[in-house]
């Protein structure tokens, strides 16, 4: 299934496809570096039960906001950038897809330096030969670009086979910890000095993936119904925090907070390293590849390999001045700037449009839906610096006052068609 097709118009019949296969492909975008680091990075720092707990009030948030940004695409057959037209207009939605461009890149440098990493643990454990970081995030990136441009539709179902062999593959890895370890021993694992706060875990999960809910429209979009478009966000529920528990545990055993020398204790580093590099490999072509069609909507004139070439070494640049020390900073950002475009869009989708989008009422500004933004972004920067409060969550505190906003600019219109709807 290729999610660049329709890029503006609806999808076919003929490419419908269950909904389960929708939340396999879903499930599998967390089987990778960057989600595996995220959860032994949470499980060292606060605690097998905290963590835990984390995994599950992230994974529920994420899913309700899925749950309803699902059924607008399945709903309007649309992909998220031309759903965001009807709200912010055909030049305010460039606006935006900036915001999404600078996150993927933003995640793609991540990878990138974790994909150098894992190549570096491997050679230096393997075959004693020590790589420099800076030769290996140079190599991985030419394979990614290289990719992204000639054979992502072959790394993806490279990935597609890998996906279900590292699911079993990391049950092995718990059997092997709980035959090792006594289960009471992971459950009552608690830092000697916490370094997050359960809130700050909580948070972090939220921001990691605060992208999927705006970006669900584009995977259910090819769900036959409703129901199915339901069963696609499975993928987050279920798929996202079982990622999590599978480096969770071994991580709290070997002390360990990269994943490949967590292995390095079980003795599967060769597999472990194949399988890893490969999910990682596909899911950061997909980020590079997303990014290109991002930004191609705000510069058009710019074909996608000139694109791709120049992100794609943007990225490598940004890997090289180590972007990893400021991911917290980043998905802290993200959760000031993204979580309003999803509840402004549902509004309108279901109070202003009453479900129905007609693609000649797109206006070229949509400054309602862009100044909700801006002042829900200030309302949730303002709270992220506890200068004000609405839920104690700044990315709620955007979600919340996005959609409000919104309703109060948009009032007339909601009054107008429900009058005249009856």
């Amino acid at each position: 299934m290729k999610y660049d097709q329709y890029t503006s118009d609806k999808v076919q019949p003929k490419d419908f496809v269950s909904g389960w296969i929708i939340a396999f492909l879903i499930a599998g975008t967390g089987l990778t570096l960057p989600m595996f680091f995220l959860g032994s990075e949470i499980a060292l720092s606060i605690g097998f039960k905290d963590a835990l707990i984390a995994f599950s009030i992230s994974t529920l948030i994420l899913t309700i906001f899925s749950s309803v940004t699902t059924r607008i695409g399945n709903r309007s057959r649309l992909s998220t950038y031309m759903i965001l037209h009807f709200s912010f207009g055909r030049k305010g939605t460039k606006i935006i897809n900036l915001i999404f461009g600078f996150a993927l890149l933003g995640w793609y440098s991540f990878a990138l330096e974790l994909l150098a990493g894992a190549i570096g643990d491997m050679t230096s454990e393997v075959f004693e030969i020590s790589l420099p970081q800076t030769f290996s995030i140079i190599l991985v990136s030419l394979l990614i670009i290289f990719t992204t441009l000639y054979g992502i539709q072959r790394i993806e179902k490279l990935n597609n086979i890998t996906v279900p062999i590292i699911t079993v593959f990391f049950c092995y890895v718990l059997y092997e910890c709980f035959d090792k370890y006594s289960p009471t021993e992971i459950w009552n694992f608690v830092p000697s000095n916490k370094d997050m706060t359960l809130f700050d875990a909580t948070t972090i999960l939220v921001e990691s993936s605060i992208l999927f809910p705006i970006l669900m429209a584009d995977f259910s979009r090819f769900a036959r119904n409703d129901r199915q478009s339901l069963i696609a966000v499975l993928g987050i529920a279920f798929g996202f925090p079982i990622a999590l528990i599978f480096c969770a545990i071994p991580a709290i055993l070997t002390g360990e907070v990269d994943i490949m020398r967590i292995l390095f204790e079980f003795k599967l580093i060769i597999p472990a390293f194949g399988l890893l590099f490969i999910s990682t490999w596909a899911a950061n072509s997909s980020n590079l590849y997303s990014a290109v069609l991002t930004v191609a909507t705000i510069k058009t004139s710019w074909s996608f390999k000139s694109l791709t070439l120049l992100l794609g070494i943007l990225g490598s640049v940004m890997a090289l001045f180590e972007f990893s020390k400021y991911l917290f900073d980043f998905l802290n950002l993200l959760g000031v700037l993204t979580p309003a475009i999803s509840s402004i869009y549902i509004i309108d989708f279901f109070l202003i449009r009453k479900q129905q989008y007609v693609l000649k009422e797109i206006k070229e500004w949509g400054y309602s839906a862009l100044v909700s933004w801006v002042l829900s972004s200030t309302v949730s920067a303002m709270s992220y610096y506890n200068l004000i409060s609405i839920t104690g969550m700044y990315f709620l505190d955007a979600f919340l006052s996005g959609g409000i906003l919104y309703v109060l600019f948009k009032w007339k219109s909601v009054g107008y068609k429900s009058v005249k709807s009856k």
